[in-house]
């Protein structure tokens, strides 16, 4: 069969070489350099983290075989035409599930011939496994609906667009029929509301209880959301770590060498209070630096209700609105880079 495949390839190379010529993404992080006489330097340069990099290449693989699985499963007899893979994926992104099906023949299986039109499967194996998903997926449950709960919190009408949860539900762990499978099975917690002809997930129970945040957990375990420190003298280290109730950790780039102005400015920051993520973000000015620290904090606990803790700009960009994040958020998080 994989003679098969490699024939369909090269019947559309060209075509494909010429729509795939993509530049590789990279990720930037942004490197002071010390200036003569201690004066801060007059312009940033922006470094590649070639680790970030490596993560992101490695995560493109599973994603794409997540995918496909999701695909074939949907399919009334668990079973895809190659033919029609285009139609589900588009033209460019076809090549890449072929290539899938080809390097994974443990996962997927590829049925019919010279009479018979090619067509796709799961393995036994990985059947097996994707049904033992499933009751994965009813275990994880009650973790599910606090996160989820845990998000609509945040926001500042308790509600949002279910276009926006469906956008995360990947991150979130949330199964793709979530909205049939889960929202009407807490009547008591979630509703679904119409506003402005748009579809909105509402929050109809509020639990004091959860509108604790991921760091402040960390602290309470560590023994830190007590600390009295604030009434001696005590220095942020060269890592800009700071052990206070209303500091974060903070990891830098290998590359970032911090000056002493920068630790300074650092250890004011790391020292000032800030609201609650769970208060709402109306009651306070965005241009208050407390305010401010509060969306570092925001974002932090977003992140926190994912599966593998992380997100990308444009799915943090998305909750604009309704977590009332700056305008140029990427702006924020390069400014705030390692915390």
């Amino acid at each position: 069969m994989s003679l098969s495949l490699n024939q369909l390839r090269k019947s559309s190379v060209h075509t494909k070489h010429a729509l795939m010529s993509q530049k590789n993404s990279c990720m930037l992080i942004p490197v002071n350099h010390k200036s003569s006489g201690g004066r801060r330097p007059k312009k940033k340069i922006y470094h590649r983290v070639h680790e970030l990099d490596k993560v992101m290449d490695l995560q493109k693989k599973p994603s794409l075989i997540l995918q496909l699985k999701s695909i074939i499963q949907s399919q009334k007899h668990h079973s895809l035409l190659l033919r029609d893979l285009e139609k589900q994926v588009g033209f460019v992104q076809k090549w890449n599930f072929m290539t899938v099906i080809e390097k994974y023949p443990s996962i997927f299986r590829v049925d019919g011939g010279s009479t018979t039109p090619p067509s796709v499967r799961l393995t036994g194996k990985a059947q097996k496994i994707a049904n033992d998903e499933a009751e994965a997926r009813n275990m994880m449950e009650p973790t599910l609906v606090k996160n989820l709960r845990k998000l609509l919190m945040l926001s500042v009408d308790c509600r949002v667009p279910l276009e926006k949860i469906e956008f995360i539900e990947t991150e979130l762990g949330l199964p793709s029929d979530f909205k049939e499978s889960l929202i009407p099975k807490y009547p008591d917690i979630f509703s679904v509301k119409e506003v402005k002809g748009k579809g909105y997930l509402q929050l109809e129970n509020w639990d004091s209880s959860l509108a604790v945040t991921a760091r402040e957990e960390r602290l309470a375990r560590e023994g830190i959301m007590n600390f009295a420190g604030a009434q001696k003298k005590v220095r942020v280290s060269k890592d800009g770590n700071y052990q206070g109730p209303y500091a974060f950790r903070l990891n830098f780039p290998a590359g970032f060498r911090p000056n002493m102005s920068y630790l300074a400015e650092l250890e004011k920051w790391q020292k000032m209070e800030f609201p609650s993520p769970y208060l709402n973000a109306r009651r306070f000015e965005a241009k208050d630096p407390k305010a401010r620290k509060r969306v570092v904090a925001v974002l932090h606990e977003l992140l926190s209700l994912t599966m593998e803790k992380r997100m990308t700009s444009a799915q943090l960009d998305a909750f604009y609105s309704e977590y009332l994040l700056p305008s140029r958020l990427l702006l924020c998080l390069i400014k705030h880079h390692g915390s």
